[in-house]
C-alpha cells in the first residue's frame, strides 16, 4: 500500500515539473528580446510645438555600440540634430525640425540573445519652419542700358564755309573790275580825242 502511494506521488511530481518547464522555457527566449515600451512624442501623435529631443524607452537598457536611431522628415530630409544619449533604458536624440508634416523615428537595437530588434514611431508636426526667401541682391542677367549722357559720335563742323556767301563774293569782285575797266577805256578815248583836237588846232 505504501509503495503504491509513493509511486503515485512521484508521478504527480514529475507531471508538475514538466508543466512548470513548459511554462517557463518559452518565456526565457522572449525575455531575452528587447522591445520598445514608449516614446515622446507618442507614436501617431500630432504636435504643434516641435520637441527639442526625441526620447525612446525600451524594456531593457540598449547597448550604445549596437543602437542606431535615425529621424527623417518630409521629403526624407534628415532631422536628427546629433548623436543619441543613453540613460538606463532611455535613449534621447536631438531633434532639428523642418517643414510641417510626417516625421519617422526608426531604431535598431541589439538584444541579449544576439538578435537585433528594429521598429519605428511616427508623429506629425503641424507647424514647421518657413523656407528661406530668394536673395533680392542677385545681379541682373541683362546688359546695362546705354548711358543717356554719352558723347555724340560726330561733332558738328562749324568751319565749313557756306557756298552761297563765296559765290556772292566772287560776283562782287567781278562787277567792280568790270567797272574799273570801262572807266579806264572811256578815259583813254577822251584823252585821245583831246590830243587829236589839239593837233588840228595847231595846224590851222
Amino acid at each position: 500500500m505504501g509503495g503504491r502511494v509513493a509511486r503515485v506521488a512521484r508521478g504527480w511530481l514529475v507531471l508538475g515539473v514538466a508543466a512548470g518547464a513548459s511554462v517557463l522555457l518559452p518565456a526565457a527566449p522572449a525575455a531575452a528580446h528587447n522591445s520598445l515600451t514608449g516614446s515622446d512624442p507618442k507614436n501617431g501623435a500630432r504636435v504643434a510645438t516641435a520637441p527639442k529631443r526625441i526620447e525612446l524607452r525600451f524594456l531593457a537598457s540598449p547597448a550604445p555600440a549596437t543602437t542606431k536611431i535615425t529621424i527623417t522628415g518630409p521629403d526624407n530630409v534628415p532631422a536628427a540634430g546629433g548623436a543619441p544619449t543613453f540613460a538606463a533604458n532611455r535613449v534621447s536624440v536631438p531633434f532639428t525640425p523642418g517643414a510641417a508634416g510626417l516625421y519617422i523615428v526608426a531604431y535598431r537595437i541589439g538584444s541579449a540573445d544576439g538578435h537585433p530588434v528594429s521598429g519605428e514611431i511616427r508623429f506629425t508636426l503641424t507647424t514647421g519652419t518657413a523656407a528661406a526667401p530668394p536673395s533680392a541682391t542677385a545681379a541682373p542677367t541683362g546688359a546695362a542700358p546705354p548711358s543717356a549722357t554719352a558723347a555724340p559720335t560726330t561733332a558738328p563742323t562749324n568751319s565749313a564755309a557756306s557756298p552761297t556767301p563765296a559765290a556772292d563774293g566772287l560776283d562782287d569782285d567781278g562787277g567792280t573790275g568790270w567797272l574799273w575797266a570801262t572807266g579806264a577805256a572811256v578815259a583813254l578815248v577822251a584823252l585821245g580825242a583831246g590830243l587829236l583836237l589839239r593837233r588840228r588846232s595847231a595846224r590851222g
